[in-house]
């Protein structure tokens, strides 16, 4: 099938009708009605296969996964998702797995309520998948990095560690459940992230590892932090499968969690069913410090590398 063909297919089933979509797939770009009085919030990234997970990984999970994790960095500025665009590079046009794919995709649409409304096919030797999402946010609401201040406390949503657990029994071939569930489905927190905006200092979501973002949140900020390792929240099944050594590596370094890791001065908003962790708090010396059981801890820094 030709390129017009496949996104007839695929994908034009929910680009027009959307809140706000004036015009969507079919034309050379959308046509969008932004909410008055509100400004946008842009974030673009791409998941590519071999890299960000495992050759052959099932095709649902990936188009589910690439606008998931679009989305985790909408509610890591407390703003609300609205739309997205798709651009993907295709190794070949199986029918199978292309239906698999946008399967995915539309159930993530459908549980952010956002609304595919453009995008790309092309082919590649490698697959990769680009989403570009947008949202809004009132004016002076947006959670920046660079609003920690010394005092507030430390906190982040869910459990760390899983994705990347999860990715490794993946490519082990024996992977838990629970764990390859957090990797191949990451649940953006983006209900929680439009309840903190106004109320967190600075916000980031957790992509690359705690310890990695957590430095990135601190250096934007001007800022250091004080964290206590055994209040990091681990979930049963990653305790159940791993000694306390290895947890701990997964929940720092292991990255693919994104969980909501923000500041806030006071109490935070409660999070329903999803945990809210205090760990540490931030501190004006810079940089990161280890605490257990209150006596300080060497970690070495390390983290996820783009390149």
């Amino acid at each position: 099938m030709d390129e017009f063909e496949l996104i007839r297919r695929y994908f034009a089933r929910a680009g027009d009708g959307g809140a706000g979509v004036v015009k969507g797939i079919g034309d050379d770009a959308a046509l969008l009605s932004p909410t008055p009085g509100m400004q946008q919030v842009q974030a673009i990234d791409s998941i590519v296969e071999g890299v960000h997970f495992p050759d052959g990984c099932n095709a649902a999970d990936i188009g589910y996964r690439v606008v998931a994790v679009n989305i985790s960095d909408i509610a890591a500025m407390g703003a609300v998702p609205r739309w997205v665009t798709l651009s993907v590079s295709l190794t070949g046009a199986d029918a199978d797995w292309l239906e698999s794919f946008s399967a995915g995709l539309f159930t993530a649409c459908a549980e952010y309520e956002v609304t595919l409304v453009g995008g790309d096919t092309t082919s590649a030797p490698v697959l990769v998948a680009t989403v570009n999402a947008t949202g809004e946010v009132a004016p002076g609401q947006a959670i920046l990095r660079s609003g920690a201040r010394p005092g507030d406390g430390i906190y982040v949503t869910g459990t760390l560690g899983d994705a990347a657990a999860g990715r490794q029994g993946l490519e082990s071939g024996e992977p838990s459940r629970e764990l390859l569930w957090r990797f191949a489905r990451p649940a953006a927190r983006s209900d929680y992230g439009r309840r903190l905006a106004g109320k967190a200092s600075a916000a980031i979501d957790v992509s690359d590892g705690l310890a990695g973002d957590l430095d990135k949140l601190m250096r934007a900020s001007g800022t250091g932090a004080e964290i206590d390792l055994e209040a990091l929240p681990l979930s049963p099944a990653l305790q159940t499968g791993f000694d306390l050594e290895r947890q701990r590596d997964f929940a720092l370094f292991g990255g693919d969690d994104y969980e909501l890791l923000f500041t806030c001065r006071g109490q935070p908003p409660d999070g329903g069913i999803v945990p809210v962790t205090r760990i540490g708090a931030v501190s004006k010396v810079s940089g990161l410090r280890w605490f257990l059981r209150g006596e300080p801890v060497h970690i070495e820094a390390r983290g996820y590398s783009h390149f």
